[in-house]
């Protein structure tokens, strides 16, 4: 965190198992469990047999694998006739307690009551009616096993049915007398494979068709979950979710986006009873202790439930050896972390909890809305009275860049670290295999990373790491992230550095003044207009946590506008023997001006390079720093009197800019060499408009490299061959063509260019001109048919402009 640059106040920083909030969770466990909202039952939970554990819900990820339906036979007690029952996990079939059909099924309705024979077994079970069975499913009959499937669970507990466990922690078949001799410790998946073999020598299996299944899938360790009967703890959720809810319609909290708050109501609405003890070694331990009878004993500790109960030292009392779900704690962060240890009145709780509580933005990933986001609101409100924050901000996952979601076991995980530093294709490569749980997947992550990474990755900085993901984080939506994408960003904090060094090179040991703004050049008064656009631009995005358009402003305005642009344009300046020293002055300070508030305006963004630049920078502008950081000055705010009295100079500057761009323009598609001087001319009707020009004319001659600059009235001609570019609407004074022409040496080369342009034009024309001769044209939106018969006048006229070149030449 630190390396990343991310500004917490380290001297705040909690544990969930540090001791203070220990006593909170113990708190809370405790109050919950004496209103009975806290509870211990034997109930389904999903086991896992590698883990050794119970998961919760949310933890179970299911994975669509192609699978079997095994239809077998149950024949009837009374040995007239039989049942065939469908089931995807024959090895599930010793924990059978009934076969299910709907009680709407004519086919099934007399044998409602009677018994079959379990397969392979001395055992017979009762058939059953219930409204759970699927009519269309397989046979319409179906094998009910409670203590090894939820929704069989569910129908056992309608039915008063045994719950038959059959399996062991590990997911072998078991010893107990339900399970025949031949099949005790056999591993699940082998025990299914003699049970489908030796259902077909018995003749009981009919057939076996291919289906798909949802296989229920640990997180954390990949392992098929099993439905499995234990004791556990439970949260009773639907009171808390109740309370939750109830504050959701007063929109607390505010989700940002809006629409994941859709998805945490469902959520809410749909409530399960949580799971929270594990079979682990590493957690807070239930505060529960059992005496040699079983009973349960609640309490802070041993020694205050002996008090409370009287114990001599002679009772023996055991601490129950499961730990707490991680977001059982993690649930009580936004209170525990601030000091809070028990219910009382909110002047009496610690001075942290008082000045801090309730926050104002959590900002996390849609993963866990429903294992933390949820739960803290449910917890938070329970023992505090208030939503824990104001605002939820939902970010989206960060996946490769093939859009996978990045995990150790695809071998995609990039580091930040890495990417900070760099790192070696050899080191990656070996990072990203080593300890791989699967063998088979160390080559193939070996040959995807060589082929994604081929010169390992180049070290790019913090700053340009942290710029790089709020240019992706566009709303929540997931950010497939690009290396290249982070080397562009790497660049930009170049064009910082650089753009800093000639502003240096230029101030160092000269005057700078700090005249008003009208007495300043043009230029100068046009940056700080474009300067105080983006100071708007970037506090509305932050306010509407738009980062990416934070970072999309703040590139425009630094790459382009300031550095493109500004800086050319101020070598003009100081370049000219015309121009005199107190002009020149202002814009040295304006130079250094702009850049002090660039970077503050940057600063929470690329804290290192903005913080480094700054110390070097604000003593220009006499800025006392050596005692003080960037972090801490105030942060830019708009000068909208600027923006507004520079409405004119920026159209004058915008029309300038278009005029050397098309220049550039020209001398690209006409091969003309970067560094050649050119004869221009300019050719327009509007004569406040070729003023403008005029008022730009060395600024133009000096960026676009031009020697002599004539201006031309409509009809006129240069007395030389030339290559020329329209320019409309160019600012919004403005709405006559504008032409602007260099003189040519290379005509074949130049009449090509215009052919192939005309050729392009010509079928948008086409295109555009079968939209309006449509009939159906009138019907579409106002709005549509002005901007389709604007863009075909447009289009109109440059195609003329471009064949009246073509004529010329």
């Amino acid at each position: 965190m630190r390396r990343l640059g991310i500004s917490v106040d380290w001297q705040r920083e909690k544990f969930t198992l540090d001791e203070e909030l220990c006593v909170a969770v113990r708190k809370v466990f405790i109050e919950l469990h004496k209103e009975g909202l806290i509870y211990r039952g034997k109930r389904l939970a999903n086991w896992d047999p590698v883990l050794h554990t119970a998961v919760s819900d949310l933890e179970v990820k299911f994975v669509e694998k192609d699978g079997q339906l095994w239809h077998i036979r149950y024949l009837l007690v009374d040995g007239d006739g039989e049942l065939v029952v469908a089931t995807t996990r024959p090895e599930t079939m010793f924990g059978d307690a009934a076969v299910a059909v709907n009680p709407k099924d004519e086919r099934y309705k007399s044998l409602i009551g009677k018994k079959v024979q379990l397969p392979l077994t001395e055992r017979s079970i009762p058939i059953v009616a219930d409204d759970y069975v699927d009519m269309e499913f397989g046979t319409g009959c179906v094998k009910i096993t409670p203590a090894h499937d939820f929704n069989d669970y569910a129908v056992g507990q309608r039915h008063k049915l045994p719950l038959l466990n059959i399996f062991t922690p590990d997911a072998y078949l078991n010893d107990s007398d339900e399970v025949p001799a031949a099949y005790r410790g056999m591993e699940r998946f082998a025990a299914r494979k003699k049970i489908v073999a030796d259902l077909t020598a018995a003749g009981l299996l009919v057939k076996v068709e291919p289906h798909k299944n949802k296989v229920p899938t640990g997180d954390r360790s990949g392992a098929i979950l099993e439905p499995y009967l234990t004791d556990q703890w439970f949260v009773r959720t639907e009171p808390l979710a109740q309370k939750a809810i109830e504050h959701f319609q007063k929109n607390e909290p505010q989700f940002i986006p809006e629409n994941w708050s859709k998805t945490y109501l469902q959520w809410l609405e749909n409530i399960q009873d949580w799971c929270i003890s594990r079979q682990l070694w590493w957690g807070h331990r239930i505060p529960a202790w059992y005496d040699e009878n079983g009973k349960i004993y609640i309490g802070e500790n041993e020694a205050e439930i002996r008090v409370k109960n009287n114990f001599s030292s002679e009772v023996i009392l055991k601490q129950d050896e499961d730990v707490l779900d991680t977001w059982f704690s993690s649930a009580l962060w936004p209170f525990s972390s601030l000091g809070w240890q028990e219910r009382k009145p909110f002047a009496e709780q610690p001075e942290d909890f008082q000045k801090f509580y309730p926050t104002s933005v959590l900002v996390t990933g849609f993963d866990i809305i429903f294992f933390w986001v949820a739960r803290m609101v449910m917890i938070g409100l329970k023992f505090t009275d208030q939503v824990p924050f104001t605002k939820v901000y939902i970010t989206g996952l960060i996946r490769d860049s093939k859009g996978q979601k990045m995990s150790k076991s695809k071998g995609n995980v990039l580091d930040p670290l890495d990417l900070v530093d760099g790192i070696s294709l050899e080191d990656l490569v070996k990072k990203r295999t080593s300890n791989m749980m699967l063998a088979s997947q160390v080559k193939e992550i070996d040959k995807a990373t060589r082929e994604e990474f081929p010169n390992g990755i180049p070290p790019s900085g913090t700053d340009a790491l942290r710029f790089t993901f709020c240019a992706l984080a566009t709303m929540s939506r997931d950010i497939n992230f690009d290396i290249k994408r982070l080397e562009g960003y790497r660049n930009f904090c170049t064009k910082l550095w650089n753009a800093t060094r000639f502003v240096l090179m230029n101030v160092e040991g000269k005057e700078l003044v700090n005249v008003n703004l009208e007495k300043r050049h043009k230029y100068d008064r046009w940056i700080l207009a474009e300067l105080n656009k983006t100071i708007a631009t970037v506090r509305e995005n932050f306010q509407n946590y738009r980062f990416d358009l934070v970072a999309e402003s703040l590139y425009k305005f630094i790459w382009h506008d300031y550095c493109d642009w500004y800086l050319e344009f101020s070598k003009s300046i100081l370049n000219a023997e015309s121009i005199d020293d107190a002009l020149k002055s202002g814009t040295r300070y304006t130079l250094v001006q702009v850049l002090e508030t660039v970077l503050r305006l940057i600063h929470p963004i690329m804290p290192f390079i903005s913080e480094e630049i700054w110390h070097t920078v604000a003593p220009f502008l006499g800025v006392e720093h050596e005692k003080t950081s960037l972090m801490i000055q105030k942060y830019p705010e708009v000068d909208e009197k600027v923006i507004a009295d520079q409405k004119d100079n920026c159209q004058e500057i915008d029309l300038t800019r278009e005029i050397i761009l098309k220049i550039r323009q020209i001398r690209s598609e006409s091969d003309i060499s970067p560094q050649e001087k050119l004869d221009l001319f300019v050719r327009g009707e509007n004569g406040a408009q070729i003023e403008l020009i005029k008022n730009s004319g060395e600024a133009i001659k000096f960026l676009a490299k031009i020697q002599n600059l004539d201006f031309l009235k409509v009809g006129e001609e240069p007395v030389y061959r030339y290559a020329s570019a329209v320019i409309i609407d160019a600012t919004h004074a403005f709405n006559q063509p504008l032409e602007v022409g260099v003189k040519l040496n290379n005509l074949d080369k130049e009449k090509a260019r215009l052919e192939k342009e005309i050729a392009k034009k010509e079928k948008d024309f086409a295109v555009l001109q079968s939209r309006i001769d449509n009939p159906n044209f009138a019907k579409a939106p106002a709005l549509v048919v002005e901007k389709t018969k604007l863009e075909f006048a447009k289009i109109s006229s440059e195609l003329e402009k471009l064949n009246e070149q073509v004529e010329k030449l």
